[in-house]
Order: C-alpha cells, then sequence, then structure tokens
C-alpha cells in the first residue's frame, strides 16, 4: 500500500465497535473481552483509558489469538501489562487485508497516539551522511540528514555531526571537489581561496574541465564505497602517466593523494573482511529494563554506534525488537543490506518485507549463527550487557553520593532534586539569572529557568540573586515545592541574603539552602594560597570542606557548572540582543515595530548595514525617506 494510501485509510478507517465488558463491580479497574467477536484476521488491535486516550497500539497476524494472550492468567502477566490491561477499560481494532498494511497501520497510529504502553523512541534524530550526485556536470559533496529516492548517493551514516565534519575535511583535502555552496555551479572570474589552497579544483573560473573533474567524483565514489584497492591502483596508474608525461606537478599531486588514501586506511578498525554496509544490534533484556546498541559497520569497518534505553518493556524480547526496528528505520534513515540481529523479531517475514520496499532493495535480516556476522553481533551484545551495568552501577552509585550529601548537610530529607542558582552580568549590565535543576544526580532540562534581572543595574550579586529566587518561589511554585535543596553559586554574602529572603516569604523551614563557594584560602602563605571549594551551611560559622567526599564535591561541582554555564549563555544572548537594538533604536524614525520588521526581514543588524538604499525600501512598511536614513546612518559609520 502506497504512503498516501495509508494515510487516508488511516484517516477513514473508524475501529469496530467496542467489544469490551467493564466489570463495573470491582475496585480495580479490569477489562473483559468477548473473545468470539473478533476474527481471526490480520489487524491493528487498540487499549483505550476511560478518557479515550489510547494507550497501547499493536498489530497481529491473528487478532483473536493475539488479543487472547492479553488473558492469560495475571501471574504469568510482564508487569506493565498487567498494568495496561488493568488501566484500559475499551478495546477497539481494525481489520486490515494483509499482515503488511497492518504494521504500516500500527506504525501510523503509534506517531499519531504516541500511546504510553508502546515503545517510543525518545532519540528520534536522523544521523548525519554524505550526499553526491554524479548525474550534476560539477558535483559537491553535502551533508544531509535524509535519504531520499532522489537518484544521489548516499554515504553514512556517521555517529556525530563532528566526526563527519572531520572526515569531511580530509576528503576535500585529498579530493578537492567544489566547496561552494550553490546548488548549480556560479560562474567567476576569479578562483576563490579553496582553489589557491589546493582545495578546490576552481570549475567556476574554468580551471578544470569536466571530464577532468568527473574523475576526481569517480576516485570519491570508490573511496566512499571502500573500494580503496581499485582506488590507489589509479591513483598510481595516473601518477606514472604524469610522470612518463613529465607532468611532475600532477603527478605530486596523485603522491599526496595516494599517501593520504593510506593514512587514512590505515587509521580504520577493520571488523570485517566483507567489506559491506551492516547494522548491528545487540539486546540485553531483562523483566524491568532493556538496553539495545546498535553498530554501524560501513565497508567492514564500524564508523559509530548508539544506544538506547526502555524502561519496564511490557512485551518480550522478540516483539521489543521488533517494534525497535520498525521505528528506528522509519522516516528517512538510510536502512543497509543487512541488518544482523541477535533474534529473529517478531514478524520478520512482513517486517523484512517492508525494510525491503523502504529501502527500494532487497533488506536481509539476519540471525547470524557463526562466522564473523556472529562475532560482530557478540560485539554488539557485549557493548548492550556494559551499557545495562553501567546504568544499574550509576543509579547505585547516584543513590549513595545523595545518601552522603544528605549526611554531610543534615538534610531533612533525601535531595533527590536539587536547584542551583547562579547569576551573569557584566558590571551589573544584561544581568541574568538562572536556574538549573538535576533530579536523581541527573539534569532536568524542563525545568531549567532563566530570568531577566530587573531591579538592580549595577554589580551586586546577593540582590540579583534574591530577585531571581523571589521570582522563582512566585512564578515557579509547583517547582519550588519539589526541591530538595536550593544550591547558591556563592559564599556567605548569598546566603545570607537568601535565608532572609525565605524567611520573609515564610519559606524558610520548607527550603533548605546552602552555598557553594569557590575561594582562595587567606590563612595560607602566598605560595600555598590557591581556590578551596567551600559549603556554607545556614546556623553554621565555619564553611565545610568536601575533600574528603570526592564523591560529593564531584556532584556539586558539576550542578554549579552546569548552573554557570546556563547563566553565561543567557547573558550573552542578552548582552547580544541589547547592543542590536540600541544600534537601530539610534536611528531617527525607527521604533521598537519597525526595528522588529527590519530584523526579521533581514535577519541580523550587518545585513542591515550592508543593505542598499532599494532594499530598505522593499521592507514593508519603511517608507522611502526613513530607508535613505537608515542607509546613510549606516555610512557614516
Amino acid at each position: 500500500m502506497k504512503e498516501h494510501e495509508l494515510d487516508r485509510k488511516d484517516k477513514e478507517l473508524q475501529p469496530q465497535e467496542s467489544r469490551s465488558l467493564p466489570n463495573d463491580g470491582a475496585d480495580e479497574q479490569r477489562l473483559w473481552v468477548d473473545l468470539e467477536t473478533i476474527p481471526h484476521l490480520p489487524g491493528v488491535y487498540l487499549f483505550k483509558a476511560p478518557t479515550g486516550q489510547v494507550l497501547y497500539v499493536g498489530k497481529a497476524r491473528d487478532l483473536r489469538k493475539r488479543v487472547a494472550s492479553y488473558f492469560r492468567p495475571e501471574h504469568t502477566l510482564p508487569l506493565k501489562t498487567k498494568a495496561l490491561v488493568r488501566r484500559a477499560s475499551d478495546l477497539d481494532f481494525v481489520v486490515t487485508r494483509t499482515e503488511k498494511e497492518a504494521l504500516l497501520l500500527e506504525s501510523s497510529l503509534i506517531k499519531r497516539h504516541r500511546p504510553r504502553y508502546n515503545v517510543i523512541l525518545r532519540d528520534d534524530k536522523n544521523y548525519p551522511a554524505l550526499r553526491l550526485d554524479p548525474r550534476e556536470p560539477f558535483p559537491r559533496l553535502q551533508i544531509v540528514r535524509r535519504f531520499q529516492k532522489d537518484g544521489a548517493l548516499y554515504f553514512g551514516p556517521y555517529h556525530s555531526a563532528h566526526s563527519l565534519r572531520e572526515t569531511l575535511k580530509v576528503l576535500n583535502r585529498i579530493f578537492p571537489l567544489r566547496q561552494c555552496k550553490s546548488k548549480k555551479l556560479v560562474p567567476r572570474k576569479r578562483p576563490c581561496l579553496n582553489h589557491s589552497l589546493g582545495r578546490c579544483l576552481g570549475a567556476c573560473a574554468g580551471k578544470v574541465t569536466e571530464q577532468e573533474y568527473g574523475r576526481v567524483v569517480d576516485e570519491v565514489v570508490l573511496f566512499l564505497r571502500g573500494k580503496t584497492d581499485r582506488l590507489q591502483e589509479k591513483l598510481r596508474a595516473g601518477m606514472r602517466e604524469a610522470s612518463e608525461a613529465l607532468d611532475f606537478e600532477r603527478a605530486a599531486l596523485y603522491r599526496d593523494r595516494l599517501r593520504a588514501v593510506e593514512e587514512m586506511l590505515e587509521a580504520q578498525v577493520v571488523v570485517s573482511d566483507r567489506l559491506e554496509d551492516q547494522d548491528v544490534v545487540g539486546l540485553h533484556f531483562q523483566e524491568d529494563s532493556a538496553e539495545i546498541v546498535l553498530l554501524f559497520v560501513r565497508h567492514g569497518a564500524i564508523v559509530g554506534q548508539r544506544g538506547y534505553s526502555f524502561r519496564d518493556p511490557s512485551e518480550g524480547p522478540e516483539e521489543l525488537l521488533g517494534a525497535f526496528l520498525q521505528q528506528f528505520y522509519a522516516d528517512g534513515r538510510l536502512i543497509p543490506r543487512e541488518i544482523l540481529v541477535p533474534m529473529l523479531p517478531s514478524g520478520h517475514e512482513v517486517l523484512g518485507e517492508w525494510l525491503s520496499d523502504t529501502a527500494g532493495r532487497k533488506v536481509r535480516l539476519w540471525a547470524a549463527q557463526r562466522g564473523s556476522r556472529r562475532a560482530l553481533l557478540d560485539l554488539a551484545q557485549r557493548n548492550a550487557e556494559e551499557r545495562a551495568k553501567a546504568r544499574s552501577g550509576e543509579a547505585t552509585d547516584l543513590s549513595a553520593v545523595l545518601e552522603a550529601l544528605q549526611d554531610l548537610l543534615r538534610l531533612p530529607r533525601l535531595p533527590h532534586t536539587i536547584a542551583c542558582v547562579d547569576i551573569s552580568n557584566m558590571q551589573g549590565r544584561h544581568a541574568v539569572g538562572s536556574v538549573v535543576v538535576f533530579a536523581g544526580g541527573h539534569p532536568r532540562h524542563g525545568d531549567y529557568r532563566r530570568f531577566r534581572i530587573r531591579t538592580k543595574m549595577e554589580p551586586d550579586d546577593p540582590a540579583m540573586m534574591a530577585e531571581t529566587v523571589e521570582r522563582l518561589l512566585e512564578k515557579e511554585k509547583p517547582l519550588a515545592h519539589r526541591l530538595d535543596l536550593l544550591l547558591l553559586d556563592g559564599g556567605k554574602g548569598q546566603l545570607n541574603r537568601i535565608l532572609a529572603l525565605l524567611d520573609e516569604k515564610g519559606w524558610k523551614d520548607r527550603l533548605p539552602v546552602a552555598a557553594f563557594a569557590k575561594e582562595r584560602e587567606k590563612d595560607l602563605g602566598e605560595e600555598g594560597r590557591g581556590l578551596y571549594e567551600k559549603v556554607y551551611l545556614p546556623e553554621r560559622k565555619n564553611p565545610l570542606f568536601l575533600t574528603r567526599h570526592p564523591e560529593v564535591l564531584h556532584l556539586l561541582q558539576r550542578i554549579r557548572d552546569e548552573a554557570h554555564r546556563y547563566a553565561v549563555s543567557g547573558y550573552h544572548r542578552r548582552h547580544h540582543q541589547e547592543l542590536l537594538s540600541s544600534e537601530l533604536d539610534r536611528i531617527p524614525g525607527v521604533g521598537p515595530k519597525r526595528r522588529q520588521t527590519l530584523l526579521q526581514h533581514f535577519g541580523d543588524v550587518e545585513a542591515i548595514r550592508r543593505a542598499g538604499v532599494e532594499e530598505l525600501a522593499r521592507v514593508p512598511g519603511l517608507p522611502r525617506p526613513l530607508a535613505e536614513k537608515v542607509h546613510a546612518y549606516f555610512r557614516q559609520r
């Protein structure tokens, strides 16, 4: 079924009338289903809450058999499945013509409803790759994040944008294709600086013919496809040919390319002699959690990996693996010819057919049992196991660290949720107060807050911090009530000011406070003076040193450094915005609305500065006389 047909079917198909009978007399919500009304046909089923919210979407080759599996004796069901059935009050189903159609409809419904009990990949970004279209007269390498069926060649994916950019730098040095951003080659009288540096063939200025440029494109393709033996042979032949023709400059270019290719090959760690593109899946499955690690193997070498964690999987490992593969390879990701899996996932036949249709070629799901493929699966499996151990150990260690922090600071409860406050300004100007929140030792970015300081225009960190905390208590009460500890980036002055504020607002006994300062020790001699981390506590005269508790110290440093980073980035943003605004505000006739219109039209002040009168006059709402004033203002500076 085509994608647009699926979308239409998803909108038009209404689920069958509910066949569920709620048990109104039970204390717990318990779903009852008349299985005789459910057909032995392929389709999709949906568990729903009393509010109508979709809790789970599943597919089945045989709807009656699959639904019946949810109503086995409770002690045989996973915990998450028990919770699903208890919470559901309704069961709907949609019959489809084939199992493949059911898979496509299930995928569409999961995207639409994001059900709580389905496997949902939180990290749904597409990894970067290289695109090259050899059909163009003078093609270039592009970084893209989506693979399209447009006839171009795609190479990747790369596990990070940084690694891809580093690879591209090396490729541009070895194979000097054009690096200009325009899709079509724009003719120029003089080539760009890259040509002078030997990193571009200068096609825009006619320095290379289309045939010569095409030969370099062929070399790039050979290299990216892993056919390095043919590439090295080709480079050696070109070097010999140039030497025989006494064209020593061209021979040197071939020699340098050959050396660079050999150096890159030496740096690669080859894990398979098959030189194929493969994705290798490792799965570590437990009752309360699961870890999946995906290794990207390109031309026999590992180019990156990605890990995914799942809590309380509601289904078995085969179902989890099938759901993961179905979601991971949706939305324009590159699908290699081989996907090595530790076991064949649920519905692997239809899943393999869908992968092949999506990729436009045969894709094999292979649970290899021997040879180099089995070795790759074992490597992925070990990575998944180590990832699970690391997460388990991290949770245990952090729990112990938080308990130690509670004892050291004599806190009334375990400091699971910690907020840290910091201030960033330049001599009182453009001041920003930041609040970062850590839960269980990990940053909770959704709870981060920034506040523009309005009451102080001169340097006064304690007063600025008091304004930040006051606005936090007033505007973010639900967040403030969840806090177990308020950490201040400062010393005794900041602590005393915040304690007075909390006393005034009635929060003194509800929110524990500590100040974490980096100060110089004054009692030591000049040679021994250095920076020391101290914790100032209420009703304690001397600060607390944490040198004997490095784990607690490192946790507080990490929280404090994150608050500082967040405050500084907020200050830079405000500083930049206000500088830009003030520049335009100096022009007579440009008020806040026209300033905003100009910035939206041109993007920044530098673009406005470079614009001519005609460009300025085309801005909506900007009369020509005022456009001339703006142009004249920037020409005078």
